[in-house]
């Protein structure tokens, strides 16, 4: 099995379509660079990586590759799926619209992990808006909190505008406050619209890229604010 080949092992039909969309007319799939291999590259030259998940694996990737040149991450939030519940013949036995809705902020889910990509230069982070069909299979060989249901592919349904954030300066419409403004991981929280472990992750990360600071305590809680000094970086 060749390097190119081991990318596509384990890859969802989602991915996969994500990463045919992306290379666009006249790109590539699967392209070697070094010793990388990028699900995609356009014929202008920008790769694209597609990640569903925790962006920890990218570092050392995102590290080497944009000395080369412009990458592209594409992140995807579901913000409609739909579940299929299929019987292990591949019967249907029903499908309903989940409940759960993605957002913008579930980025820092996977960002949290790799905090200080946004510095670096030469990357772009696409937050690819998407609907999905789930296809998920009653054999017993899923999670106990499924009960034995299995996920077994995902599929693209429908692409919505994406959210694309080049810029350090793009990350400010995740701080929902004025300058000078204070606010606490529960003020953010609520002004946010997203539980209190993704409000923490959501600080965590722009603390690390420079745009916010915590400047004094209130109680047990630290206090925040937008950082007063403009940020160093790639986009400052």
């Amino acid at each position: 099995m060749s390097k190119t080949d081991i990318g596509t092992k384990k890859e969802s039909s989602l991915h996969r379509s994500l990463k045919f969309h992306y290379s666009g007319a006249g790109g590539s799939t699967e392209t070697l660079i070094d010793d990388y291999v990028c699900d995609a590259c356009t014929s202008q030259g920008e790769l694209i990586e597609v990640q569903t998940g925790s962006f920890a694996p990218l570092k050392e990737k995102v590290k080497n590759l944009t000395k080369t040149g412009k990458l592209r991450i594409i992140h995807p939030i579901v913000t409609n799926k739909i579940i299929e519940l299929y019987d292990v013949n591949g019967r249907l036995l029903h499908k309903r619209k989940s409940p759960k809705k993605g957002k913008s902020w579930d980025l820092f889910k996977a960002l949290v992990y790799a905090p200080q990509l946004p510095l670096f230069k030469n990357l772009v982070i696409e937050l690819a808006i998407v609907d999905v069909i789930e296809k998920r299979i009653d054999d017993g060989k899923g999670s106990w909190r499924r009960k034995g249901v299995r996920i077994d592919d995902r599929f693209l349904n429908a692409r919505h505008e994406p959210v694309i954030l080049s810029k350090l300066k793009d990350y400010y419409q995740f701080i929902p406050f004025e300058k000078n403004e204070p606010f606490t991981v529960r003020d953010l929280k609520k002004k946010a619209g997203i539980d209190i472990r993704l409000a923490r992750k959501t600080l965590y990360v722009l603390k690390t890229i420079g745009l916010a600071e915590h400047f004094k305590k209130q109680g047990n809680a630290f206090v925040y604010r937008i950082t007063k000094k403009k940020p160093t970086g790639k986009n400052s």
